[in-house]
């Protein structure tokens, strides 16, 4: 695989990109801040009060506050949930960023205890939730999937597993880094979705490209609480206002946007089935993201990238490791600069990443 500093040489030569907006420019980001911007003094007024309203607008909730980090925003509400229940364990999926992607956080920092439940090749359903005997402070969704290709459950189950929640006594919390594009696969405002929930987490800089930060949402007294714990954890920094101001100001537009990336990613998967050697999952994509399975070799890929960045396109760094030794994958967020492409065109630059020179 390329190291970074090569992959940043390659990218800044290029003038199209494969995945999503395409790559962050500091000059850019900044301009992109309104002059008129008011800033905040610890996280409390100017356009983190702005942010943190408009959000829960468009979620439809009582409140919702800015933290920097989506890990230091899920720990805080889960311990907030943990605490009012008097419980400890919190369920998920074994694929959810938790149990990926965190280092054991919750356990190791909230004395929290996470368990897997359902299997990590596939989406977790109400049916797996049916043997879970130990009660629970808080079940975890993340909508959509994302180590598996941007899936999510159909409505139906969605709407079960909450109940089992309700049911058991745990708190139904959403992690929704991607509620934007999750809103646009099931065809409903971000606001039906989160209306599920007790607590919901949504994050900036992923689908809408924004700089670090996140929300948590949901009613006034838990936010309430969630903004004391940021304290508390280090997330009241001096001034949040840039990374408030980002969000707010790219939010509206990546927000009306995201049916075109669905619809992008579709057409990008359709265009791929007739390219020999490349499956995408989930086939159709049921997001504006979708993991493309390359059945090559490491070398052949960092080959290819090489050419087509010399051509000006910037495809990916690289393609990991999967089960199988003779199939690679990547994820391909779909964004602007992905909608820039024609859909075979597109199609044609993943095709390349498995042939030969």
């Amino acid at each position: 695989m390329l190291t970074e500093a090569e992959a940043d040489e390659l990218r800044a030569s290029c003038t199209r990109f494969l995945a999503g907006h395409g790559p962050t420019l500091a000059a850019e980001a900044l301009a992109a801040i309104p002059p008129e911007t008011v800033v905040d003094r610890y996280g409390d007024g100017g356009v983190v009060a702005e942010l943190e309203a408009t959000v829960a607008g468009v979620l439809g909730t009582e409140a919702a506050v800015f933290l920097p980090s989506g890990v230091m925003a899920q720990q805080i509400v889960l311990r907030v949930h943990a605490e009012r229940r008097g419980r400890r364990t919190v369920l998920y999926h074994p694929m959810c960023h938790l149990e990926q992607h965190e280092g054991r956080a919750l356990e190791r920092l909230q004395g929290l205890i996470g368990r897997p439940v359902g299997e990590a090749h596939r989406l977790l359903t109400a049916e797996d939730l049916g043997p879970v005997a130990e009660p629970a402070a808080a079940l975890l969704i993340e909508l959509p999937q994302r180590d598996l290709g941007g899936q999510q459950p159909s409505w139906e189950d969605l709407e079960a597993q909450v109940a089992w929640a309700r049911e058991h006594g745990a708190a139904a919390h959403l992690d929704g880094a991607r509620l934007w594009e999750s809103a646009a696969g099931y065809g409903v405002p971000p606001a039906r979705i989160a209306a599920l929930f007790d607590s919901v987490y949504v994050s900036f800089y992923k689908g809408i490209g924004a700089l670090a930060g996140c929300c948590v949402a949901g009613d006034a007294a838990l936010v309430a609480e969630v903004r004391e714990w940021r304290r508390r954890m280090g997330g009241t920094l001096f001034g949040l206002w840039p990374l408030a101001a980002s969000a707010l100001a790219l939010l509206p537009n990546r927000l009306e946007r995201m049916p075109r990336y669905l619809e992008q990613a579709r057409a990008i998967a359709a265009a791929l089935a007739y390219v020999p050697g490349v499956r995408v999952v989930p086939d159709p994509p049921q997001t504006p993201m979708l993991h493309v399975l390359l059945e090559t070799d490491a070398a052949t890929v960092d080959a290819a990238v090489r050419r087509l960045a010399a051509a000006g396109v910037w495809t990916i760094r690289g393609a990991s490791a999967t089960p199988d030794p003779a199939v690679l994958r990547f994820e391909l967020p779909v964004g602007d600069a992905t909608c820039a492409l024609e859909p075979g065109e597109a199609a044609a630059l993943i095709g390349a990443l498995v042939q030969p020179a």
